[in-house]
């Protein structure tokens, strides 16, 4: 009887796990550990991956124009680079938080290198942006990336890039 109850134990235990595993979707967006709490599962998941970033300007900046430009994107590295984010309808002293997205494995990485690895302050005007701000950033991973953007803890942009190398 003992071990008619335990089989019957282990058999439960399996079902519960099966049951679990099958309930998280593997399509579903998860978000990391220590990630700020107003970013969302669902500003993942409508991406328009069609709208990839474009130089303007005199050609240094790659992004959406009038909205968010990066200097440094037009040669992405894997290896840590300097990235100079320039925002229009944005203040300096505002908070810019940045969320990578790769598209194939759908993660989330913070791309940062600072102390804080998801937000900047922003500083004043550059390059006919209201407000700028240096950075490093690594990238994890090559790929097709969504670099979401959050100012003062609101959905902002989002860029695309190819990043190779």
């Amino acid at each position: 009887m003992r071990k008619r109850w335990s089989a019957l134990a282990v058999v439960g235990c399996l079902a519960l796990l099966l049951v679990s595993c099958l309930a998280r979707d593997p399509k579903a967006v998860h978000l990391p550990e220590g990630i700020p709490s107003f970013v969302q599962a669902q500003d993942f998941e409508s991406i328009d991956w069609d709208r990839k970033a474009t130089p303007f300007g005199d050609g240094n900046l790659v992004g959406n124009e009038n909205r968010s430009g990066v200097i440094g994107a037009d040669m992405p590295s894997l290896n840590g680079q300097k990235w100079m984010w320039h925002l229009w309808d944005a203040e300096p002293g505002d908070k810019l938080t940045v969320a990578g997205f790769e598209k194939a494995s759908k993660t989330i990485h913070p791309l940062l290198i600072a102390a804080d690895a998801w937000t900047l302050t922003l500083g004043g005007a550059n390059n006919g942006a209201d407000a700028h701000v240096p950075s490093t950033v690594q990238i994890p991973h090559a790929g097709t990336w969504a670099i979401q953007l959050y100012v003062n803890d609101k959905p902002f942009d989002t860029l695309i890039y190819e990043i190779e190398s």
